[in-house]
């Protein structure tokens, strides 16, 4: 019983039965089809999987910014600090979006205002953070509004300093086109991190930038979180990015999630199919010349016509007769390690 209770007590994020989906002209697109996730405290999960797997949607179902329509919620649960996000209404769930929890996208520069000075939108939401603090009941001194403009601009540099920002007095009066795209993304992550939120949810945010580049934001993004003991919801089609950020994984595949453990017992001892077929698939400097690097038969299957039982078993070597005729459920093969697999059902 404690270490049920040690288990709630480190829970950010908990997504039980989630089904998503978008009605559009070629037919209903089944986005997530029953996925359970936890995200704890202080640690990583990282989302893997191939493009069309669901996994930028459930980013956007926990933060609630699924465009509706033509996306739609048909049942499920997502408790923040166990509180029902999806029970909420919009002014309600505003407060949570940006100081709970906020969200790094993968292009920055689509994501950032180009009329406003970098400063001036970390600035903005710093003022975020201070309205919430407002309505938390802090008052006097901490009014919002309470900050003159050397003071806000004081913390706007500090915010820079954190995300490793050389010279950040020049760069506050930059404008998002006048920098890098690895500038631009430590710019994103300093936002988020200005509201202080208990979870970030960054979506493939190193995927536009160059192998060193991308080195630096995911040695970054590890440090800041020991530093400011945030949570990371770390969505990537990359394993080896997987490899060097997270702590969990939850391997997606055609809106369904196949496979959950520790990133070390995930590389070591994938369980399902598909996951070993993505570790197969992967360059190694330590792999022989004769051992070709493996790939994935057939194709991923649209989301309108999902074949009938196991998604995966059209494209499965070890598919069996039934595996064309039962969804497997997630079972727990070793302590913290899930997997669904008809294989692991006897």
């Amino acid at each position: 019983m404690n270490g049920r209770q040690t288990t709630l007590e480190n829970e950010i994020v908990k997504v039980e039965n989630l089904r998503v989906v978008f009605d559009t002209i070629y037919g209903t697109v089944r986005a997530l089809n029953g996925v359970n996730l936890t995200i704890n405290k202080k640690r990583v999960l990282g989302v893997v999987g191939e493009s069309g797997s669901g996994k930028t949607v459930l980013g956007l179902s926990i933060i609630r910014l699924l465009p509706i329509p033509p996306g739609r919620t048909l049942e499920g649960k997502v408790f923040f600090l166990k509180k029902n996000l999806l029970g909420l209404s919009r002014a309600e769930m505003q407060e949570v979006r940006g100081t709970g929890i906020t969200m790094i996208f993968q292009e920055p520069l689509t994501a950032l205002n180009p009329v406003f000075s970098v400063g001036d939108q970390i600035a903005e939401s710093i003022t975020v953070r201070a309205r919430r603090e407002l309505g938390a009941g802090l008052r006097g001194k901490r009014r919002l509004g309470y900050r003159g403009s050397k003071d806000r601009e004081d913390e706007v540099i500090e915010t820079l300093r954190l995300v490793r920002v050389p010279d950040p007095r020049s760069i506050v009066h930059s404008y998002p086109h006048e920098l890098s795209g690895g500038m631009r993304q430590r710019i994103m992550i300093a936002m988020a991190l200005a509201t202080k939120p208990s979870l970030i949810i960054a979506d493939e945010p190193t995927t536009a930038l160059d192998v060193t580049i991308q080195a630096q934001v995911l040695r970054l993004m590890r440090d800041l979180m020991e530093e400011v003991q945030t949570s990371i919801l770390f969505i990537t089609h990359d394993l080896g990015v997987i490899a060097e950020i997270a702590s969990d994984v939850a391997v997606m595949y055609a809106g369904s999630i196949v496979e959950k453990a520790g990133v070390y017992e995930l590389f070591d001892h994938p369980l399902h199919p598909y996951t070993e077929a993505l570790l197969v698939s992967l360059p190694s400097l330590t792999t022989s010349k004769r051992h070709a690097i493996g790939a994935i038969p057939g194709e991923v299957p649209s989301l309108t016509a999902l074949p009938p039982g196991c998604p995966f078993h059209p494209r499965c070597k070890y598919a069996m007769e039934r595996c064309s005729q039962k969804v497997p459920n997630n079972r727990e093969i070793a302590a913290g390690h899930e997997v669904a697999c008809l294989r692991y059902e006897e």
